[in-house]
């Protein structure tokens, strides 16, 4: 399934925050900010089950040169 793009207001303050803990987690915002709501939908027993993994960081290898 394609992902979802979403435009996101936020105080620099709380981005900041999230910056330095992505930095610190070895992560993009982006992805920080998907595991703190995957974190926080789970606890709340509202993380669909049909739910996929995260995308690996990086990019996907190359069938073709896998030969």
């Amino acid at each position: 399934m394609p992902r979802k793009s979403v435009p996101l207001r936020i105080d620099p303050a709380v981005y900041n925050a999230i910056a330095a803990w992505a930095n610190q987690e070895m992560r993009s915002v982006n992805a920080q900010i998907e595991v703190m709501l995957r974190e926080n939908l789970r606890k709340a027993g509202r993380l669909p089950k049909d739910t996929g993994e995260i995308p690996k960081r990086g990019r996907p290898k190359n069938p073709k040169s896998q030969t």
